[in-house]
Order: C-alpha cells, then sequence, then structure tokens
C-alpha cells in the first residue's frame, strides 16, 4: 500500500466507532494493526491531522469573515463571538464520508469552539439516511444541544444503475431522524446539503467503475432543493464545494473541506 492509500483510509474509516460497540474501545496497538501500521506512526499520523485541523481553523479565523463569527481557535475570547454555540454544549455531528474525513469540516469547527462546548463526530463513512436512523440510540444517549447533519449522499449512490436508497424514503429517513432527535433531546437542527459530484470522475475513476458505483449530479441538487425548502437552518454546500473535488468525483479535498466551514460559519452567523 502506497503511503498516499495508507493516508486516505486512515482519512476516512475510523474503525474504532465500531469495534467500541464489541466491549472495551480498542487500543492504539490494535487500531494501528489496520492501517499496517505501528503505534507510534499511527498517533503520529493521527497528531497530524489534528495538527492541519488546527491550521485550518486559525487561517478560516483569521479571514475578516472568520474573525466575525469566532471567539478564535482553542476557545480564546473575543468581542465577536457570533457563533450560537454555548460553553458547556453538546455539539454532534452525523453524517457519512464527508463528515467523518479525520480533515472534515466538523473536525476544523471544532477548533473554531471554546474548549468548554464538547464536539462528537458520529458521522460513519458509506453510510446511508437508513443506517443512520438505526443508529439513533446512539445519538439520544449522547444528549446533543445542537446536531449538524449532513446525510443523504450515499442514498442517491447507484448500484449498477440503481439507488440505494429511493427518493421518497430518504425523504422519510431524514425526516424521522430529525423529529426523533429534536422530540427527545430538545436539540436544535441544522442541516447541510452534499456536497455535489464530478460525474466524469467518478465515471473515470477505477474502483467505482470496477464496482458498478455512480453518482447522478440531478439527483443530489434534488435532495439539496429539498433540505432547502425546510424549516431549519441549511448549509447550501454546493458552491463552497465547486472546484474542490478529489480525483474520484466524490470527496472533498482538504481546500474543500474548509471552504464548507466558511459556508456553515456565514449560515450560522447571518
Amino acid at each position: 500500500m502506497t503511503a498516499d492509500e495508507t493516508e486516505r483510509r486512515l482519512r476516512f474509516h475510523q474503525p474504532e466507532k465500531t469495534l467500541r460497540h464489541l466491549g472495551a474501545p480498542p487500543g492504539d496497538g490494535t487500531l494501528a494493526a489496520l492501517f499496517g501500521l505501528d503505534p507510534a506512526d499511527y498517533r503520529a499520523r493521527l497528531s497530524g491531522f489534528e495538527e492541519r485541523n488546527r491550521k485550518a481553523a486559525a487561517e478560516l479565523a483569521a479571514t475578516a469573515a472568520g474573525a466575525d463569527a469566532v471567539a478564535g481557535p482553542g476557545g480564546a475570547t473575543g468581542p465577536s463571538d457570533r457563533l450560537p454555540f454555548r460553553p458547556g454544549q453538546h455539539v454532534v455531528a452525523v453524517g457519512e464520508s464527508t463528515t467523518a474525513d479525520r480533515l472534515s469540516w466538523f473536525e476544523i469547527l471544532r477548533h473554531l469552539l471554546p474548549d468548554d462546548v464538547r464536539c462528537t463526530n458520529l458521522a460513519v463513512s458509506g453510510s446511508t439516511t437508513t443506517q443512520a436512523l438505526a443508529g439513533m440510540p446512539m445519538l439520544r444517549s449522547g444528549k446533543p444541544d445542537w446536531v449538524l447533519c449532513m446525510l443523504g449522499g450515499n442514498d442517491v449512490q447507484r448500484l449498477d444503475g440503481v439507488p440505494l436508497v429511493t427518493a421518497s424514503e430518504t425523504r422519510r429517513n431524514l425526516t424521522a431522524l430529525r423529529d426523533l432527535a429534536v422530540r427527545r433531546t430538545g436539540a436544535r437542527w441544522v442541516w447541510l446539503t452534499p456536497a455535489g459530484v464530478d460525474e466524469e470522475r467518478v465515471a473515470r475513476y477505477v474502483h467505482f467503475r470496477r464496482a458498478g458505483l455512480s453518482w447522478s449530479g440531478e439527483d443530489l441538487d434534488a435532495l439539496a432543493e429539498d433540505l432547502l425548502a425546510r424549516p431549519e437552518p441549511v448549509v447550501d454546500t454546493r458552491p463552497a464545494a465547486r472546484g474542490h473535488l478529489d480525483a474520484d468525483g466524490v470527496h472533498l479535498t482538504p481546500a474543500g473541506q474548509r471552504a464548507v466551514t466558511a459556508a456553515l460559519l456565514d449560515t450560522l452567523t447571518a
């Protein structure tokens, strides 16, 4: 496995999220072995991701828009903290690979919030809205004050032309997920639309082609428009993601993740 392939696997896959349900959380040695790494290398690579997120947060906070929105990385006090998250609150992200990414918009966001705002990333790469709905007990048990939800990109994924989840079922699942979480926890809900795809890159990407997988920008746009019509705050991530899709045509580059974070800040401070 090449260094680039190892980094990609580390970015998008967190086996500890699955293994912790089987008992005690796995140690670094167990997790490192899953990626063919020794524990020291594994920890160093994770620290590297965190440092990149801190740097992205600091750069974002230094912009005019960022300075007007946040107190600053690490929770430094500032007069223009307009984000709605308050000390002691719990902010949870629900999503798939775009959010599970160790360099994701949510991982950048956590470095823009005061230290006493707790952040939990429940996103799982490959998750559909059906699978996310099945994970409702974990979301509910975390007693979130805020839920940031970016789901649906995998629902419209097609296997030999057949969507994994129908559009009507996606809408039903998203509504049920929001209603159950809000009713049982009182959390405030924020939607993020899927970021879009580059269909030509998807068609050329060898792993998708071998598996018979495809995405349609039209399908994703329809889902985004449905979310934009809902009463809760919605971040349209498509403009931010434009020009920032990686070689597979689906996932965001680190620059794209930073742009989505900026779009989230704009929406929450409007």
